[in-house]
C-alpha cells in the first residue's frame, strides 16, 4: 500500500469546490467523504463537483454520504453535481439502487463545472 494516494482529495475550482476520489471507496473512507461533502456545502460556493471518475468502487456508505449532501447542498441553495464517466460497477450501484435520479450526474469534470 505504499505511494498510495489519499483517498479523497479537495480543491477549489473557479466557483466550485471539487472533491476527488481516487481508489476504492468503502465504508473506511467514507466518513472522510462525508466530512468533505459536509465543508463543501457549508463553505457556500455555488457548486460543488464530486468526481468519480477515479474509483473502480463504492459502497452503499457511499451512496448514504453523497444523498446527506445533496440535501444539505439543496438546504445551503448550492448544486452538488456528480462527475464521470462512472467505472460499471460505480454506475450499477446508482442504477440498482435508483439513486441515479436523485443526482445531477456529468459525463466529465468539464461538463459538471457549468451543467
Amino acid at each position: 500500500m505504499m505511494g498510495e494516494e489519499p483517498v479523497v482529495t479537495t480543491t477549489t475550482e473557479r466557483d466550485a469546490t471539487v472533491i476527488s476520489l481516487r481508489g476504492e471507496v468503502d465504508e473506511d473512507n467514507a466518513p472522510s467523504l462525508a466530512d468533505a461533502l459536509a465543508q463543501a456545502a457549508a463553505d457556500g460556493l455555488p457548486r460543488t463537483v464530486v468526481d468519480l471518475s477515479g474509483t473502480p468502487f463504492v459502497d452503499s456508505s457511499v451512496l448514504h454520504a453523497l444523498l446527506d449532501a445533496q440535501r444539505a447542498h439543496a438546504d445551503a441553495g448550492s448544486v452538488l453535481v456528480l462527475a464521470g464517466p462512472l467505472h460499471t460497477a460505480v454506475r450499477r450501484l446508482f442504477e440498482v439502487t435508483g439513486a441515479a435520479a436523485a443526482f445531477r450526474m456529468a459525463d466529465s469534470l468539464a461538463t459538471a463545472m457549468t451543467c
